[in-house]
């Protein structure tokens, strides 16, 4: 006769607490959407404001907020906020809205929202190598098949763009800019944030945008605030990224990091260029050229290969859930 049944390793009971999958794709949804119209609204709020001020002040607004609300009754003793936890808020921050969202901001002065968006769609390729590199993962065949397709992609665009004569300084900013998403993407998966979501994205999002505001100062935009100057469309512009973009997007986004396949989470680099593409031109005359429209097709076929390639889901088990851990692994990761 058997004993009584071993109990449930912790990380199984993680396993077990996996959120729905429903609730993944409605996360995921909601940054597709969101995001696809924040590259306007970063367009529009630097037409009078400047570019990293503007870029630091809301994440700062949005993360003093979300942390005042988040962090007034304390919901478990065992979830520290020290020294640990700010330090990996400053290097996520660091990547994810400090060099990431500031290169953005700072491509699109001389680059079309547009362009700028779909050069994101590297995002996926920086996170595939270096994940294949650093965590020694192995390629699962149709995620790989879709990364090439992302990057095929985004090289039709940034040619076309050189063919109208778009300065070669900030396509590489943009450039620049999915290498530093990737990198804070990678890194926010492990690192030592408060358990409570809430409270870990509105540390992030102090960090990074405390950051950002210094980048700023220091390349002297002080000089050139003028709040005579400010524009209606600039402000409410402002006003939309912090509670739309900051707040509900970001705080979806880092969600998804921690519970969603970090591959099925990096196909947003390749939707939401679309929606901002077909926004800039509708709303700021942006043109629209076929060679654009083509790219777009072929990183909408990767996304379709790439999120075609497994489940939703991270899997939290341990080494020792042996053949069935490894298939998994295989399904998560891009590389």
């Amino acid at each position: 006769m058997s004993g009584p049944p071993a109990p449930a390793t912790s990380a199984d009971e993680r396993a077990s607490h996996r959120p729905p999958t429903w609730l993944i794709w409605v996360a995921l949804g909601i940054v597709y959407v969101i995001w696809g119209t924040t590259y306007l609204g970063i367009r529009i709020t630097n037409e009078t404001l400047p570019p990293l001020i503007a870029a630091g002040t809301r994440f700062v607004i949005a993360g003093a907020v979300l942390f005042g609300v988040s962090t007034r009754r304390r919901d478990a003793e065992d979830d520290p906020i020290g020294r640990p936890q700010w330090l990996a808020a400053l290097l996520v921050g660091t990547g994810l809205i400090a060099f990431g969202n500031g290169s953005v901001v700072l491509a699109e002065r001389t680059v079309p929202s547009g362009t700028v968006a779909l050069i994101f769609a590297l995002v996926p390729l920086w996170i595939a190598l270096w994940d294949r590199f650093a965590g020694h993962r192995r390629l699962q065949g149709r995620v790989g098949i879709g990364i090439l397709l992302g990057f095929l992609g985004a090289a039709l665009l940034v040619n076309d763009a050189r063919l109208a004569d778009v300065p070669i300084s900030g396509l590489l900013l943009a450039v620049w800019a999915s290498m530093s998403w990737a990198a804070g993407s990678l890194f926010a998966r492990g690192a030592l944030l408060p358990h409570r979501p809430l409270v870990g994205n509105a540390m992030v999002m102090l960090a990074g945008g405390t950051i950002t505001l210094a980048w700023g100062i220091a390349r002297g935009e002080l000089s050139i605030v003028e709040p005579d100057r400010f524009s209606a469309a600039s402000i409410l512009a402002l006003g939309y990224l912090v509670v739309f973009g900051s707040w509900i997007a970001f705080t979806a986004y880092v969600w998804l990091l921690r519970n969603a396949r970090t591959s099925l989470v990096a196909t947003y680099a390749w939707v939401t260029p679309m929606l901002a593409v077909y926004l800039g031109h509708l709303i700021a005359d942006e043109t629209l050229r076929s060679r654009s429209l083509i790219a777009g097709g072929v990183v909408l076929a990767a996304v379709a290969l790439t999120v075609s390639a497994g489940g939703v889901a991270r899997d939290d088990r341990g080494s020792d859930a042996g053949e069935d851990r490894r298939t998994q692994d295989e399904a998560e990761v891009p590389l």
